[in-house]
């Protein structure tokens, strides 16, 4: 019975590789409890994927894109863009504030949050001068003349 199964089902689906991969993910989508298409005929669930492919009552373009989704490692997901993010932020911001409906409050805390991440950017700025040894330089030249001053550095 599967030989004349397969036979048919290339009239349908030419390339055989691609056939055993459809099958396949029918199969498993009836042994995950889909409903059957065909009469069970006491037949196994390939051998029932191949009948369904071979009669055309499930569509092959559901079964692709269901092996492409199975096989699928990485999900892409769209990222929000800077105004969407700035958007969601200030509402997030509006619901930490409880019933904070005015802007202006919204718009000052956004101001303070980003007054402190400019500060906090100074002081990483002057940690990697120090690391540098860029302010070691500089003390060592306090208390002398400009010109001995660029002499030494």
């Amino acid at each position: 019975m599967a030989r004349v199964t397969v036979e048919d089902c290339v009239l349908k689906v030419p390339n055989r590789f691609e056939l055993v991969l459809l099958a396949a993910q029918r199969s498993r989508d009836v042994t995950a409890g889909s409903p059957l298409t065909v009469d069970r005929d006491n037949d196994k669930n390939p051998v029932v994927a191949l009948r369904e492919i071979a009669e055309d009552t499930v569509q092959t373009d559901a079964l692709r894109n269901g092996v492409i989704q199975s096989l699928q490692r990485h999900v892409e997901v769209d990222e929000l863009e800077e105004d969407e993010f700035e958007h969601l932020e200030a509402r997030q911001l509006a619901s930490e504030l409880g019933a904070a409906s005015d802007l202006e409050e919204i718009d000052a805390d956004a101001l303070s949050i980003e007054e402190e991440s400019s500060t906090l950017d100074e002081e990483a700025d002057a940690l990697s001068a120090e690391d540098m040894g860029v302010e070691e330089a500089i003390d060592d030249t306090e208390g002398v003349g400009e010109d001995e001053a660029d002499e030494e550095l």
